[in-house]
């Protein structure tokens, strides 16, 4: 049986790094639930969450093949407990004048935002774990959510270790 796990790869910021990890993942057949990349606060290294769902052995299997790639700098697993996990998303709803009030209260329930009004639609902006945006989804449900944009997950480990600690000095000797 398969569960989900969160990968924090640490690669260094070169072109087609992205799709080489990304077809790891796809010729295994892994289906990538999420996938967030961006910078970290070394130029040289992005940093890569994604979330897939796979077995334990076939995981240390990826992970050994990941680690072989040439820009691939570390690969750790975050589990919920021991780091912040967290996604973003926007949402438009309807909202004219009748159930703009109601819209309103979920947002302001949900600690989200309104970042944009017309007269029949609000988007809502909102952070948090996997399942607070569901339940915020399920609640705009019955006013009529018009379109839906997530982000993968972000993670980052608890406490003041950095993965990056030791990755730099990786990068720059080579």
């Amino acid at each position: 049986m398969s569960s989900r796990h969160t990968l924090s790869v640490l690669v260094e910021n070169k072109p087609g790094v992205l799709t080489r990890v990304a077809g790891l993942f796809a010729r295994r057949a892994f289906n990538i639930h999420s996938l967030a990349v961006g910078p970290t606060e070394h130029e040289e290294i992005s940093r890569i969450t994604v979330v897939v769902d796979v077995d334990e052995h076939p995981l240390e299997q990826v992970t050994k093949q990941l680690n072989k790639l040439i820009h691939v700098i570390k690969i750790v697993e975050l589990d919920a407990e021991s780091s912040v996990q967290r996604e973003l998303l926007l949402v438009k709803v309807r909202a004219d004048a009748a159930t703009r009030s109601g819209v309103l209260e979920v947002v302001e329930l949900f600690r989200a935002n309104v970042v944009d009004v017309v007269p029949d639609t609000v988007v809502i902006e909102a952070t948090g774990t996997r399942a607070k945006l569901e339940a915020l989804l399920g609640a705009l449900e019955p006013y009529g959510v018009r379109e839906i944009v997530k982000s993968g997950t972000l993670a980052v480990g608890r406490g003041s270790r950095s993965i990056t600690d030791r990755a730099l000095e990786r990068v720059r000797s080579a």
